[in-house]
């Protein structure tokens, strides 16, 4: 069996096509805040700025750790 190098090459593939165009909201807001007045991104979904947006906290899977470690 006769095995020469251009055996054992791998070649990829350009990708072919557009990506999709990122979402917009195309009305000019502000943050819900009242005392607020931060123009928010046209991608920004949310109503809140950074600032003024609800704490998230991550959902934790397994043990919860004790106060002393």
């Amino acid at each position: 069996m006769d095995v020469t190098m251009t055996d054992n090459v791998l070649k990829g593939k350009r990708i072919v096509g557009s990506a999709r165009a990122p979402k917009q909201i195309n009305e000019s807001r502000t943050c819900a805040a009242k005392t607020c007045d931060t123009v928010l991104s046209r991608y920004n979904r949310r109503e809140f700025c950074f600032a003024h947006a609800p704490a998230k906290f991550p959902r934790v899977r397994g043990r919860i750790a004790s106060e002393n470690s």
